[in-house]
């Protein structure tokens, strides 16, 4: 594992870009609007594409450029081009029925982040992890999840829906980059892959549901159900 022999710098570098990964999920938090929670997300998958490529570089894992170079084409432009395509095309600029404040909605993240290090602690501890990195990669992992699920729940709009799946993605990513880095490489393209359909998927559904419900919240298609 690469966490076994990681030097100073490197363990600066992957701390670094974590954390700033982490920090941009805060972003989509704190804002109601909805291109900015892709820019967002596209900042935090540019990130973890660097992170790919500097886990390549420090573990001499080469596949890893080339997961880099997809990472930042599709994650981080190709996905964010469909997504502002399809806010442009819906009309639709912010959520406006959110279940709380973006004030109220940082501090469960912050709480969330708490919860995500607690947790990570106690599995290094548990299972003899040998660096701090390594329960970063934890927190940051599990941070992102518990943030991707929290954005589903309080947003309404479906765009904060497939945004929030994909920053649960960008988690679980984020942490095999560090954790496991020999990942197989057909296993990663299968998630750019996957990830490609369930945006174009959702973007299909968005649209219907504006044409024939005439809207894309959730709350407001409360009332289809009978």
């Amino acid at each position: 594992m690469l966490i076994f022999h990681l030097g100073l710098l490197p363990t600066s570098v992957f701390s670094l870009l974590a954390i700033v990964a982490l920090v941009l999920s805060f972003v989509m938090l704190g804002s109601h609007w909805l291109k900015n929670h892709v820019y967002s997300f596209a900042a935090e998958s540019w990130v973890i594409a660097f992170l790919s490529a500097s886990v390549g570089y420090y573990g001499h894992y080469e596949e890893l450029y080339f997961i880099a170079i997809l990472t930042a084409l599709f994650r981080g432009s190709l996905l964010p081009y469909l997504l502002l395509r399809l806010v442009d095309r819906l009309g639709i600029e912010r959520e406006f029925t959110p279940l709380l404040k973006p004030a109220s909605s940082m501090m469960i993240g912050a709480f969330l982040v708490i919860f995500a290090y607690g947790v990570a602690e106690a599995l290094g501890r548990r299972l003899d992890l040998p660096s701090g990195i390594a329960v970063l990669a934890l927190t940051c992992m599990f941070s992102l999840v518990l943030i991707g699920f929290l954005l589903m729940v309080l947003r309404s709009e479906a765009i904060s829906h497939i945004l929030g799946l994909l920053v649960i993605e960008n988690g679980i990513f984020l942490g095999s980059q560090i954790l496991v880095p020999g990942m197989p490489l057909l296993l990663e393209l299968v998630i750019l892959f996957d990830l490609l359909v369930i945006v174009m998927t959702f973007g299909i559904l968005v649209r219907y549901l504006k044409v024939h419900a005439g809207a894309t919240s959730s709350r407001a298609l409360q009332k289809l159900v009978g």
